[in-house]
């Protein structure tokens, strides 16, 4: 099965991001277990800037220690491995520099070719968080205002016309604030296919809000890098949503 038949499962999913820079083997082996014994649906892998040779060996210890697909989130070309089950091939549709929606794309796409990985055209779409962000430094775009739910829907749905199979809305690593319930349910109401959303997911009663409002997949990272225990608690929530 494809990867990205998975996202089209008719159930609410946790994506747990982990940054290769920012923990060690012993950490990531840490998450990846306790990913596996929470019933964890997506293991991302990824960050802003990578500043250490740690993206093989960071996946290698995802996939020793746990059965869940591990899927690349990578801020920039050089974020590729062979040895993940798959990428987001994300194309920056909130912005409007050029490298981030099909510059970059251009670069890379040969080696991503070599490498046989299965690529998920990927609409990414950065939601002001109330403060500025990795992610909107690194890309040199602007967030979209996050009280324009309109921007961000009509964003999203140019995105769907265009082919993209995902669409991601990113507060962005270390948000102030999360996306708002009711973007969410904006946009969600104006697509079809499926909606991620992550950045400042910092409570279990954030992620129930936001897989309410519509979002099919929750993305979070920073919380489980503070504390991977709480990954039993957050995949909860989304069981419950699941059973209801």
């Amino acid at each position: 099965m494809k990867i990205i038949d998975l996202f089209q499962k008719p159930k609410k999913q946790l994506a747990v991001l982990v940054d290769p820079d920012k923990q060690t083997g012993n950490q990531h082996e840490k998450i990846a277990k306790t990913a596996q014994k929470a019933g964890v649906d997506f293991l991302f892998v990824g960050g802003s800037l990578l500043t250490s040779d740690s993206l093989f060996h960071c996946i290698r210890t995802l996939k020793e220690n746990s059965d869940i697909p591990v899927i690349l989130f990578p801020g920039n070309t050089y974020q590729v491995s062979r040895n993940a089950d798959a990428m987001l091939f994300l194309s920056l549709i909130s912005g409007r520099n050029p490298d981030m929606l099909i510059g970059m794309h251009v670069i890379a796409a040969p080696y991503i070719k070599l490498s046989g990985i299965e690529t998920m055209p990927t609409g990414y779409m950065l939601i002001d968080s109330g403060k500025p962000t990795s992610v909107s430094y690194m890309s040199n775009s602007f967030p979209i205002p996050n009280d324009k739910k309109d921007i961000a829907a009509c964003t999203a749905m140019a995105g769907e016309m265009l082919g993209l199979k995902l669409i991601f809305m990113d507060a962005g690593s270390g948000a102030k604030t999360p996306v708002s319930p009711e973007m969410i349910q904006f946009v969600k109401g104006s697509i079809g296919v499926p909606l991620l959303v992550g950045g400042g997911i910092r409570t279990a009663n954030t992620a129930k809000k936001s897989l309410q409002a519509g979002a099919d997949v929750i993305v979070v990272g920073n919380r489980f890098e503070e504390k991977p225990d709480l990954i039993l608690e957050f995949a909860h929530v989304v069981s419950a949503e699941n059973a209801r």
